[in-house]
């Protein structure tokens, strides 16, 4: 990977981090404060929460990824320390999946004259879900680069005894 190509991931990833900060630091302030009163037809409250913990699974997959960039920089990317931080990436898009899936069961009562909204909004769910098996997809090449990799140096050791 590319000098360039880290410098602009990393600006990516620093901008959505800083972002998705600015916007849990202003959902908490207006729970905590309550200066934005529900009139009762939405329940605001509970898709403020979901918001902020959605924010932080967004933030972890941000932190990780950080991580393995800095480890593809090393050339340590094909190491077991790799998978904690892969299938933690995994995990936070399954927490924004049961999370997007939660926010469209509180939606789907008011939804009840155009029910499509809803199937759409699981549709998207399921995609969301999706992203997580392709990560798991490239999890499992991971594991066989590491794999072949420790193969790899496990031959190279046998040839320098022969040699």
């Amino acid at each position: 990977m590319g000098k360039l190509t880290v410098r602009a991931l990393r600006a990516v990833l620093a901008v959505v981090l800083a972002g998705t900060v600015f916007v849990q630091a202003g959902m908490v302030w207006v729970l905590v404060t309550g200066n934005d009163p529900e009139d009762g037809s939405v329940p605001l409250t509970a898709f403020r929460v979901i918001t902020v913990l959605g924010m932080v699974t967004a933030q972890v997959a941000v932190v990780c990824v950080w991580r393995l960039v800095t480890m593809v920089r090393r050339g340590t990317v094909f190491s077991p320390a790799a998978f904690r931080y892969v299938d933690t990436v995994i995990g936070a898009i399954v927490a924004a999946a049961l999370l997007w899936f939660t926010v469209t069961g509180i939606n789907a009562p008011g939804q009840r004259d155009d029910p499509g909204v809803s199937v759409i909004m699981a549709g998207i769910g399921l995609a969301v879900l999706g992203v997580a098996l392709i990560v798991l997809v490239l999890r499992m090449l991971l594991a066989q680069a590491v794999a072949r990799d420790v193969e790899a140096a496990g031959m190279r050791a046998e040839l320098d005894e022969v040699i």
